[in-house]
């Protein structure tokens, strides 16, 4: 096989990944191993690449977006077939039995373990995953196009349940990439108003092309009040700004495992009954009911090709915002 490796963190222009060669893995009891098609590139990635979010195992392959078919099975792993395609997402195990996971919280449990982060992930030409944490994936997708849904898809989906907004609610998205471009066509879907707040010129009119009904920048009030509002951008100065563009009842939910800082903020911008809340992680209901209405829509995503060696690259152009889309790893 061959895979990207994180072994020490650090500036992505230093190229923390790299290419190295190894031995075929082995499914252990309860595992498939899987001929990876298609990885999506998240900016989780590029934060376990950076150091913004500290390694749980080193070296790691990062990569939480996991298209590819079933080599083979390991002893006890059921509900997969050899040569079916399915894909693989960031919850990659949790326990079944503590009290998060018995109330339908499983991405709550305290020992769950997460693709990319704490077992090796999908920047390879092979991996390893639970064969009850994978996912068969509808066949009118290609590997390229499916693999952006497994991520982006499934937990921008939690964070518009987590806003409570409404059909036909108004809706604020601050930050408009690859989650944001996914979660916007299940608002409009949905039926709701979209507003949304990015700095970027380009991204603001790809908005507007995909149904937002106003487009402005993270400074700019969105011309009405917001039921609900979901943030991308890990910045808490944008948590800030879409709390106070919020109406009274109203819920803001963060979509992000790490951000830079909350600022001090006036409690007039969450009284009455405003809510803030996070998004952690996705239960593997939450990616059932998202893939099979993104089939039903149909969501359509935007991919660009990448090879294993170009994921340094890849991963600064995130950073810098020169991404149409979603990057995709194929290897």
């Amino acid at each position: 096989m061959r895979r990207a490796l994180i072994h020490t963190p650090g500036p992505i222009e230093g190229e923390p990944l790299r290419v190295e060669q190894a031995a075929e893995p082995e499914p252990g009891d309860g595992e498939v191993l899987l001929s990876v098609a298609a990885c999506g590139v998240c900016r989780t990635d590029l934060q376990l690449a950076e150091g913004d979010i500290p390694p749980r195992k080193r070296p790691v392959v990062p990569g939480h977006q996991i298209v590819g078919r079933v080599l083979s099975l390991g002893r006890n792993a059921t509900g997969v077939k050899v040569g079916e395609r399915v894909g693989v997402g960031w919850l990659g195990f949790a326990c079944g039995a503590c009290r998060h996971c018995r109330a339908g919280r499983e991405n709550l449990c305290a020992t769950a373990r997460f693709t990319g982060w704490d077992v090796d992930g999908g920047y390879a030409t092979h991996a390893i995953a639970r064969a009850d944490f994978v996912f068969p994936l509808p066949e009118g997708w290609s590997d390229l196009s499916v693999a952006p849904l497994l991520c982006g898809g499934v937990i921008g989906y939690r964070a518009l349940r987590r806003s409570r907004i409404e059909p036909g609610g108004v809706l604020g998205l601050y930050g408009f990439g690859a989650s944001a471009l996914l979660a916007i066509q299940v608002a409009r879907h949905w039926g709701c108003r979209v507003f949304v707040c990015t700095r970027s010129r380009a991204e603001q009119e790809r908005a507007r092309a995909l149904g937002a009904e106003w487009a402005g920048g993270y400074e700019d009030r969105p011309p009405e009040a917001l039921d609900a509002a979901v943030t991308f951008a890990p910045s808490g100065d944008v948590v800030i700004a879409a709390l106070r563009a919020t109406a009274p009842g109203g819920t803001v939910a963060i979509n992000a495992i790490h951000l830079d800082r909350v600022p001090q903020f006036s409690y007039d911008d969450l009284w009455l009954e405003r809510n803030l809340v996070s998004v952690a992680n996705y239960t593997r209901e939450d990616a059932r009911e998202f893939l099979a209405l993104a089939e039903r829509i149909p969501v359509e995503t935007r991919t660009q090709v990448v090879s294993l060696e170009g994921a340094n690259e890849a991963l600064a152009k995130l950073r810098r915002g020169e991404v149409d889309g979603t990057f995709v790893v194929r290897p």
